[in-house]
């Protein structure tokens, strides 16, 4: 009601400034007309002339009416060029403000709740920079000084700083302005103010702001650099400290434009994804699948069996797989595309130097123009006492310690509710092991919305997984030579024996041994890092696990092409990290796949939104596969068919969801998916159906009730 309210009077005195004709004094001819009218009255009374002008000019600004130009002149020929300028830059910038929080207040939370993704790049600069944009916009006339108090007041920057930066920026037009007041008998045109030569004088002084940001940038560098002597000369275009998926795609790009590159790894090759992540664990969740499968076969028409089976042998093929990926990351593959691979530990010695403490023994030095660390994440263990004592395995050391095994450990504790303890629970409960999992918070994958945390631990249940959610780990201990974690639920302790403790409750990122620390290279959780993922040191860049602020395999792929873009040809442009489309996977049965907003994230955002869904249990597909389990839901934009964001639950979701995420990349709506060919009977006509689905619950029913009656009409039935 307030705003409604607050728009009506603005109404009114809109409206009254034209009916009473007041636009007319606005005017060139009319100023001049009414000039020693209103001269007359300044003699009389200069204070209350000058304060009634004053409060003219605030409302005329303020309500974005035309005239503020002519007022300007009037302000000059009236009160001369010193009192002029003083009362028109005060009267002009306390309007503008007035203009700016009106903006806000009636426009801002619409504009950004129904355009606040798109807007979210604007967003951030204005927040960063937004005094330098704002001083650009003022010094440069052709911009219309309305449209920029609008405008400035649907985003986030603040009513102070926008007040401050407008009293400066304006300052040398309001000079301009008023000066030509002074000698208003001269002037047929208001055009004839500002020449060419002064609408240029302005764009270069509109210029200012950039080049002092410029300047700033640059003294900003040699600030950091201060203490260091920069080589006359490098040995390399770009070093890679680490060869996980970010080091070999950012050496790989780094090659493919011809650079010198040098890529440095003290392991394995392919990093975490290839020997302890992505790669081993779907290969083993494709051996429990087929074991469930097995036990199951009756589904399928077939006699169940209990299948026999070598954990040995299981988890052999896990590293034959992995074997028969290496090469794609291998050294040799590397070399061959021109990039130099040293294996070895590296480290920063200054921004351009890195040492290498070759495998081999020997100590090398090289320069590099450009540096990107991408040295990736390890398991976190909870420092648990007495953890130590009973032993446990990381998902990135099971692989080896489970190797020797002949079954599946007995009695498994898993540690973690989130999607690698979700994956690795149901796998090792599906090859023969007791596994139980404890997770501290109220729901497992508690990033997921509820229904999706509660239909996850449900698949879990029916595996065989003891699913301890609201749990907290306390202390590890060993009773009459039982390994027992001891955790507190509802304020009460309790002892859970186990055989082998698997941890899988996140990852930190690799930061030590590096030389950042020497170099005062900021990091937190991660490697601290700009929009084009610059550290402290402008050329030394992060990528991946190290960097965040998501720990995905394709993330650091993604993340690898702009750091070695933005190193090898940043001079010319440099490009932000684009996280607006980010997917992701979970690969337990069924599997969750996610991209965008979830209706948790966007009630916590406020942002609105609709929800349309369409049930697997109705798709040929999974009917025909014995998978007709989960749904598709897509969150839209209110009343239109801009994808928010999609959750896909059930088989194959991971690579349905790909469909969605060209679709959000490309902004491409529900109409253009339901306009596509899809092939029958496949697991992709789902998200078809999907978008059916919001374009019948969108369907023109006042329309369709008349097409009703036209259908009638030509059968003859018209009523």
């Amino acid at each position: 009601m307030k705003k409604i309210g607050l728009l009506i009077l603005l109404a009114i005195l809109v409206a009254g400034f034209f009916y009473f004709d007041l636009h007319q004094l606005t005017t060139l001819d009319g100023l001049k007309n009414g000039l020693s009218q209103f001269e007359s009255w300044r003699a009389e009374a200069p204070i209350l002339v000058g304060g009634v002008f004053f409060l003219i000019y605030v409302l005329v600004t303020a309500l974005s009416l035309p005239g503020a130009a002519v007022m300007t002149l009037a302000a000059g020929a009236l009160f001369g060029l010193l009192w002029g300028t003083v009362i028109v830059s005060f009267a002009s910038t306390i309007g503008a403000t007035l203009a700016f929080l009106v903006s806000r207040y009636l426009l801002r939370d619409t504009v950004q709740s129904r355009f606040g993704e798109r807007l979210s790049p604007i967003n951030k600069g204005i927040e960063k920079e937004g005094a330098f944009y704002l001083f650009t916009l003022r010094l440069v006339p052709v911009f219309p000084f309305f449209l920029i108090n609008l405008l400035m007041g649907l985003t986030p920057l603040r009513a102070l700083t926008f007040y401050w930066v407008s009293q400066l920026g304006m300052l040398a037009g309001t000079l301009v302005y008023v000066n030509a007041g002074t000698q208003l008998a001269n002037l047929t045109s208001l055009s004839g103010i500002l020449s060419p030569s002064l609408l240029a004088s302005f764009a270069l002084l509109g210029i200012f702001p950039l080049l002092a940001k410029k300047i700033l940038t640059l003294i900003k560098n040699r600030r950091v650099y201060k203490n260091y002597k920069k080589p006359k000369k490098f040995d390399r275009n770009l070093v890679v400290i680490g060869a996980g998926a970010g080091g070999l795609v950012s050496s790989y790009i780094a090659a493919a434009v011809k650079a010198k590159v040098t890529l440095i790894e003290a392991n394995k090759m392919g990093g975490d994804c290839l020997n302890y992540g992505c790669v081993p664990s779907k290969a083993l969740i494709k051996s429990a699948s087929l074991a469930n499968q097995m036990r199951h076969a009756d589904h399928y028409g077939l006699d169940a069996v209990s299948p026999d089976f070598s954990f040995r042998k299981v988890m052999a093929r896990v590293h034959e797989v992995i074997r028969k990926i290496e090469p794609h990351d291998s050294i040799e593959r590397y070399e061959g595309l021109g990039v130099e691979v040293i294996q070895g530990y590296a480290k920063l010695i200054d921004p351009w130097t890195v040492e290498i403490k070759r495998n081999d023994g020997d100590v090398q030095r090289l320069t590099s123009r450009s540096i990107v660390l991408a040295t990736g994440a390890r398991p976190f263990v909870p420092p648990l006492p007495g953890i130590e004592e009973v032993g446990y395995v990381t998902s990135d050391t099971l692989w080896d310690e489970f190797a020797q095994l002949d079954d599946a450990p007995n009695r498994l504790l898993v540690l973690g509710g989130g999607p690698i303890g979700c994956e690795l629970s149901q796998s090792f409960a599906r090859l023969g092991s007791q596994v139980t999992q404890v997770e501290m918070a109220p729901r497992i994958m508690i990033r997921e919305d509820e229904e999706v945390s509660e239909l996850a631990k449900t698949s879990l249940e029916r595996d065989g997984v003891t699913v301890l959610t609201g749990h907290k780990a306390l202390r590890c201990e060993i009773s009459n030579g039982e390994k027992r974690l001891i955790v507190e639920h509802d304020g009460a302790e309790k002892a859970i024996a186990f055989d082998a403790l698997l941890c899988a409750v996140g990852r930190v990122a690799r930061l030590e041994g590096y030389g950042l620390e020497e170099l005062g290279i900021e990091t937190g959780r991660t490697i601290v890092t700009n929009d084009y993922l610059q550290t402290l040191y402008p050329n030394i860049f992060a990528v991946g696990d190290v960097a965040g602020p998501y720990q995905f395999t394709h993330v650091a792929a993604h993340q690898a092409w702009y750091a070695a873009v933005n190193a090898l040809f940043g001079q010319f442009k440099k490009f932000r990290v684009d996280y607006r489309v980010i997917p992701w996977t979970t690969f337990i049965d069924p599997e969750v796949a996610r991209v965008g907003l979830n209706e948790q994230e966007a009630r916590e955002k406020g942002i609105p939104f609709e929800v349309t869904r369409y049930g697997l249990d109705d798709l040929d597909r999974a009917i025909a596969d014995g998978s007709a389990c989960g749904f598709v839901k897509v969150l839209t934009e209110t009343g239109k068919d801009r994808i928010l964001g999609v959750t896909i639950v059930g088989d194959r979701s991971g690579d349905l969801m790909a469909e969605f995420v060209l679709a959000m990349k490309y902004r491409l709506g529900l109409n253009k998916i339901l306009g596509t060919i899809h092939a029958y009977p496949t697991w992709a006509e789902a998200n078809k159906y999907a978008a059916g689905e919001w374009k019948r619950a969108h369907a023109p029913q006042g329309v369709l009730a008349w097409v009703e009656k036209y259908h009638q009409w030509r059968r003859g039935n018209a009523k």
